[in-house]
């Protein structure tokens, strides 16, 4: 099971990285979309682009990179600490749906 305790917290991404990892075979991708450095822009300028958290599910051996498009679901969630605890709560479901 992922909890939010096991991933960086919301603020990890507006510093435009990604979070990448793995549970029972699902891989997952959590990212701010559009995924930029934001850190040091005003509040006014990080949501000036209307950002989302993005979080993407594949399953099998390959990396996000590798991984065909058609092989990964994306569902946007929003960037806040409510949409994140929707993206975590979401991984686990995809992941039940799986196994």
């Amino acid at each position: 099971m992922i909890e939010e305790k096991d991933l960086y917290g919301i603020k990890h991404y507006i510093y435009g990285e990604a979070y990448y990892g793995s549970d029972e075979g699902m891989r997952f991708r959590l990212a701010r979309e559009p995924l930029r450095n934001v850190v040091y822009e005003s509040e006014e300028s990080r949501q000036s682009d209307s950002p989302r958290l993005k979080a993407s599910v594949w399953f099998g051996k390959l990396s996000y990179e590798k991984t065909p498009e058609d092989e990964i679901t994306d569902k946007d969630f929003d960037f806040d600490a409510e949409g994140y605890k929707e993206a975590v709560g979401w991984l686990n479901r995809m992941r039940d749906e799986h196994i």
